[in-house]
């Protein structure tokens, strides 16, 4: 027992400098003040957390928000069907199916954005391909708008909803569809009433991961959304760099944090709630 708590001390110690000192610094300074000159003054004041509430801000905030939901709702519908397809391959082929989807991460981020601004543009790929094949006389408008931040977004995100869903799929006693099957029930009955139920948990995961991943999210619209797609990630990259804003930039941090820690507590209930649901059904079997 004392063997495991020491190997557990160097993790501890880890997520304490690096992760607690710093979130309880930002903390303290989203309580600060500013002066002209960008210098952080430790006088305590609500101010930063009641301009947060000032029209031009909650308009980014709600357009974060529905910019993070059609992203997860649209990482959902693409990824549900990868990871599905991958779980219905043979065993030998499932690892470099999923390979295949983690593949983009072995590529920097930012190349990969500048890679989708290449295709996108006014005398990019798509655009000439378009022309040359005659369907338009003039480039489309592809890059710099809120589509080409969502594409670019569901892009970067997707194999954070592909990856839970497959363990959830691979996890599903296969023995329950049989059963349904030889009830009569066809493959879309048996998936609506059983895969698709059974497969919640990682769906939710995957959700929250995409969602809390896109709240935060600021090279996409940066690179892909210009000036016309500054969201909340957008917002606080500006506070603390241009405007020099710390307090500020620190308070919409925490919003962010709060926000993110609300989603996983409850994501943590519903899990738990299945769980005991499962333990009650198994006590009555």
């Amino acid at each position: 027992m004392k063997n495991g708590k020491f190997l557990v001390a160097p993790a501890i110690v880890w997520l304490i400098i690096f992760f607690a000192i710093p979130m309880l610094m930002v903390v303290a300074v989203s309580f600060a003040t500013r002066t002209p000159y960008g210098q952080v003054v430790f006088n305590f004041t609500l101010g930063n957390y009641v301009r947060f509430l000032e029209p031009l801000y909650l308009k980014i905030f709600v357009s974060t928000i529905i910019t993070a939901v059609v992203t997860t709702v649209f990482t959902f519908l693409m990824g549900y069907p990868v990871a599905y397809a991958i779980a219905k391959l043979p065993k030998k082929w499932q690892q470099p199916g999923l390979i295949v989807v983690m593949v983009p991460f072995w590529i920097n981020f930012l190349i990969r954005s500048y890679a989708w601004v290449i295709i996108l543009r006014s005398q990019g790929v798509v655009n000439t391909l378009l022309l040359k094949l005659g369907l338009i006389t003039q480039p489309l408008s592809l890059l710099y708008n809120d589509y080409a931040v969502m594409l670019g977004m569901i892009y970067a995100l997707l194999p954070f909803m592909v990856l839970p869903i497959y363990v959830s799929i691979e996890q599903l006693d296969k023995k329950l569809l049989e059963a349904a099957s030889d009830l009569g029930a066809s493959p879309l009955v048996a998936f609506r009433k059983i895969t698709l139920p059974l497969t919640m948990p990682g769906i939710a995961a995957g959700s929250i991961l995409v969602f809390i991943s896109s709240l935060g999210m600021f090279v996409v619209p940066d690179v892909m959304g210009g000036a016309k797609s500054a969201l909340i990630g957008n917002l606080i990259q500006n506070q603390f760099l241009s405007a020099r804003d710390w307090p500020f930039g620190s308070a919409l941090s925490i919003v962010l944090a709060i926000l993110a820690l609300v989603l996983i507590m409850l994501y943590y209930k519903v899990l738990q709630q299945q769980k005991g649901g499962h333990k009650h059904e198994e006590k009555l079997a």
